[in-house]
């Protein structure tokens, strides 16, 4: 039996930005159309090392999409210098179950995490939206940008860090990407960095809100992707309550995203803020943005329909182009 084996450079090239976002608006619409056998994540605890491993299966029907990922999770790492996340996709061909492909997760996820804030930039943003605002500088910031920039003729880029000096590097790595334009203006806060954007990103672990929702305009779009955790909190109440909010799955947003969690167990919203999860959207089963002065707020704590689809499209495309090594099990 031959595997692929598809490093992180190998991932990156099969898993173009453009092709990724489509495939996130088909796993999305199979997720909400009951199409996507899509199991709670297991989960290991490594007490020893304040780590925790996650495996992540999903099986879309309608694609014939199967893939496992493993994530693992271990903060102590970072004395070691390594980093503190690891992962790993394995996908499985849908008709036999045999291993097909093992993929670097850590590369894939920050794609198909990306390619997710795209198609719902695609589908929400206004047209001419013009003006992004990247609130973080790391791994995930960089492919949130690339995939706005995918969908939406962007002009001007702002990013703000409370690391001046990664927001520095972050601009010189992006600047003239792909669709990325030359023009990346590093803010010294955030206040300046979201006023009159037409297009904001949160890519942080930050526990509070990083930016007020008072200087938020009419019309904007938000994508909110670093919270994760019922503690944890990129978007202000504000916002939250201003906004038409859409998320990637009902059931995994009020488990997980502290930015409609906090809101709700303060009594500022009910569950029935949430007006779509974006597969409803794609499916024509909801309505998207209806008017131009609408804010419209995108929550994703990620899934693993995403992992699935992602690594069948890297895995056609790294057949078709030759990527990788074929092992023999």
């Amino acid at each position: 039996m031959k595997m692929r084996i598809l490093s992180a450079q190998d991932v990156r090239r099969a898993l173009p930005m453009a092709e990724a976002i489509e495939g996130m608006k088909q796993a999305f619409a199979q997720l909400s159309t009951g199409q996507a056998v899509v199991p709670l994540r297991g989960r290991v605890d490594v007490a020893s090392q304040d780590g925790t491993t996650l495996v992540m299966p999903a099986f879309l029907a309608q694609s014939n999409d199967l893939a496992v990922k493993v994530v693992s999770i271990f903060p102590k790492n970072n004395a070691r210098g390594e980093p503190t996340i690891y992962a790993a996709v394995l996908v499985l061909d849908a008709e036999t179950g045999r291993p097909l492909a093992l993929m670097e997760g850590g590369t894939l996820t920050a794609i198909r995490t990306g390619a997710g804030s795209g198609a719902a930039t695609d589908l929400l943003a206004r047209p001419n939206a013009s003006v992004v605002a990247i609130l973080g500088s790391g791994v995930q910031a960089r492919t949130q940008l690339e995939a706005v920039c995918t969908v939406r003729n962007i002009e001007e880029v702002r990013v703000y860090s409370p690391t001046h000096e990664n927001a520095v590097t972050f601009a010189r790595e992006m600047r003239g990407v792909g669709p990325v334009p030359d023009t990346i203006r590093i803010m010294s806060n955030a206040e300046t960095a979201v006023r009159n954007a037409e297009i904001i990103c949160t890519a942080t672990t930050s526990n509070q809100p990083v930016f007020n929702g008072k200087d938020v305009a009419t019309g904007t779009h938000i994508n909110g992707v670093g919270s994760y955790t019922p503690a944890m909190q990129e978007v202000d109440a504000e916002t939250v309550q201003r906004a038409l909010v859409v998320v990637d799955e009902r059931e995994a947003a009020w488990e997980e995203a502290g930015d409609l969690i906090q809101p709700l167990q303060a009594g500022l919203i009910t569950q029935d803020h949430i007006h779509a999860e974006l597969g409803e959207i794609v499916a024509g089963l909801k309505p998207g943005r209806t008017d131009p002065q609408q804010i419209t707020f995108f929550k994703s704590v990620g899934n693993a329909a995403q992992d699935a689809i992602s690594g069948r499209i890297a895995l056609a495309n790294a057949i078709a182009h030759n990527l990788g090594t074929e092992a023999n099990l």
